[in-house]
């Protein structure tokens, strides 16, 4: 689709200065910034002071919400002698515990090969009694693991980071504050992670023979008032439709990749764009979020409740920005995250900063990707990485979930040295395009017809796995039809005259409000999944265990019945898109 804006496009990015993001890294190195502490509070105001002295139009929310920062955790090795006490750390929403102890138990884990296997990793299964023990398993603790142990009984659980290094984490499922029916998720036992070579200490003990364990955690866990920014920078033609561009304010220490670097990038957004603010056709919104690290997105998620009507109606994408500008990350090829509708338009933005391509990642459940179940076309979460061959180099050998790759990420290392402002320049140049151009564009480029064909692709391979347990017809036949009338619609679209333009471009944020909670989320719109892994269709991912369920007559006709009405609701959803497309369609033929 044309894009009009070149000219402006280059006049932001050249505003784009090196020395006044990086004066916010520098800053923010001297501020822990664990969520609702001081710490937060004098970052945002920094950030709230700049944005004042620019005649920024800035807003500083103070929303409640329920955060658990670790405060210290201690595993001794009762028996065999000799091993003592180990470092460890607690993550976020363990629970604290004055000490339990008991045997230890190893349970193996599957290794993470990638950052996706980091949110889909479940516990070992297998019939080892783990009941009251204390089990001893490999990796992050993430909460699919907590949570799979806990319901097998587990007294408490001890993780081994795969480095020297012990990163900080969090290990509830909860995305953002609990409700009364997901508070029941909360965690139930003491975690603590301790580092490879202790680990593996530990590890062989256990596989031997009895090994006696003892853990203690402390956390502080409540209710806290906790800083959240929003800029607007209102467009001339279309003020109340806008780009929302946002990352997290939160860190475990100093977290200069993780996230100062994306907070300094947001601010010289918010900056060159409230600058150039009389050249853009529709408006930017940049939020910095609270209650990442130590709230599961709970910043986020309280805006994403909070301003539901204005999203739903008015937001053209949501744009996430997580530890960009950091060392040896030059790279753009792998762990750069889009929906499908937005392939094309990443592509080309990021091959034309960088001379790259790019083939992107469907987007984690992870992130403050906290408005899928409203329906925003989202894009990005990282951005540069440190490259595979440079990461052999470096040593690197196992994946982290931020820094560029760099494994400083959530650990006392993430300092000055991890971040790099010359790659920081070059992603937000990155951003810059992508927003000036969703901002200033004829028509937005977002093409649904390719989200319809991920959806349809999946239908089928559900239908193929429940092995004629499941009738899926009219759901593929939806699917087929939506994807038939959005080839139509973005084929029409392309040679309607300007003043067809707004009406075709409300058919493409409606059509994102029924295909990307579709695509994304398993609950209800409006609600928020868990913070675990969602494959394409979550609504009916238990289709492939129809099969298995046969030999139950009760259990099978229970899924089954379930599944018929998800798929039930698929299948409106799918319709309603398709409607959507074809009266705009029919208009723009006139």
């Amino acid at each position: 689709m044309t894009m009009p804006t070149a000219g402006v496009e280059q006049q932001i990015e050249a505003a784009v200065s090196k020395a006044a993001p990086w004066d916010l890294v520098t800053t923010f190195l001297h501020l822990i910034r664990e969520s609702g502490t001081d710490g937060e509070w004098k970052a945002a105001q920094y950030i709230y002071d700049k944005l004042k002295g620019w005649g920024a139009d800035v807003t500083m929310h103070t929303p409640e919400l329920l955060i658990s920062v670790p405060r210290g955790a201690r595993l001794e090795v009762l028996s065999p002698a000799g091993l003592g006490s180990l470092r460890a750390k607690t993550p976020a929403f363990s629970v604290p515990c004055p000490g339990v102890e008991g045997e230890g138990v190893f349970m193996p884990s599957p290794k993470v090969q990638r950052i996706e296997d980091m949110f889909s990793t479940r516990g070992q299964g297998g019939e080892q009694d783990i009941a009251g023990k204390i089990v001893i398993s490999e990796g992050m603790a993430m909460p699919m693991r907590v949570r799979d142990y806990e319901r097998r009984g587990a007294a408490a659980q001890i993780y081994v980071n795969p480095g020297q290094a012990i990163h900080e984490g969090i290990c509830t499922s909860i995305w953002g504050t609990p409700t009364l029916s997901s508070l029941e998720n909360k965690p139930k036992s003491a975690v603590v992670v301790i580092n490879a070579s202790d680990g593996a200490r530990l590890i062989e003990l256990a596989k031997s023979g009895k090994v006696r364990v003892r853990v203690e955690t402390k956390l502080d866990e409540g209710w806290v008032k906790c800083p959240l920014n929003t800029v607007w920078i209102e467009g001339y033609e279309e003020p109340e439709k806008f780009v929302m561009v946002h990352g997290h304010l939160d860190s475990w220490h100093e977290g200069i990749g993780d996230n100062a670097t994306g907070d300094a990038a947001l601010l010289e957004l918010a900056r060159v764009f409230t600058a150039n603010r009389g050249k853009l056709r529709r408006s930017l919104r940049v939020c910095w979020w609270p209650g990442h690290s130590q709230g599961r997105y709970a910043g986020s998620t309280w805006f994403a409740d909070n301003f539901a009507r204005d999203l739903t109606r008015n937001c053209i994408a949501q744009i996430n920005i997580d530890s960009p500008g950091c060392r040896n990350a030059t790279e753009y090829r792998e762990d750069v995250m889009w929906m499908r509708e937005a392939d094309t338009f990443c592509r080309d933005v990021i091959r034309d900063v960088t001379g790259q391509e790019s083939r992107g990642k469907r987007p984690l459940r992870a992130g403050d990707y906290s408005f899928n179940q409203i329906g925003l076309t989202g894009f990005f979460m990282l951005l540069s990485n440190i490259p595979p061959a440079k990461r052999a180099e470096l040593g690197f050998n196992y994946v982290v979930g931020g820094c560029g790759g760099n494994t400083a990420w959530h650990t006392e290392a993430d300092l000055l040295d991890v971040g790099d402002p010359d790659v920081l320049v070059t992603d937000i140049k990155i951003y810059v395009a992508a927003i000036t151009r969703l901002l200033n564009a004829d028509l937005f480029p977002f093409e649904h017809s390719r989200a319809a064909a991920e959806i349809l692709e999946q239908l089928e391979q559900y239908q193929a796995s429940a092995q004629g347990h499941l009738d899926l017809g009219p759901a593929i036949q939806a699917a087929s039809e939506l994807k038939a009338a959005l080839e139509q619609f973005e084929s029409a679209a392309k040679s309607a005259p300007a003043e067809r333009h707004r009406e075709i471009n409300q058919a493409i944020l409606d059509i994102a409000r029924f295909l990307v909670p579709i695509n994304y989320a398993r609950g209800e719109r409006f609600d928020h999944d868990p913070a675990v892994s969602l494959p394409v269709i979550p609504k009916l991912d238990r289709a492939p265990q129809l099969a298995d369920l046969a030999s139950n007559h009760q259990l099978y006709r229970c899924l089954q019945t379930e599944l018929i009405r998800e798929r039930n609701k698929v299948v409106d959803q799918l319709d309603s898109a398709r409607l959507a497309a074809e009266r705009v369609s029919a208009n723009t033929s006139r």
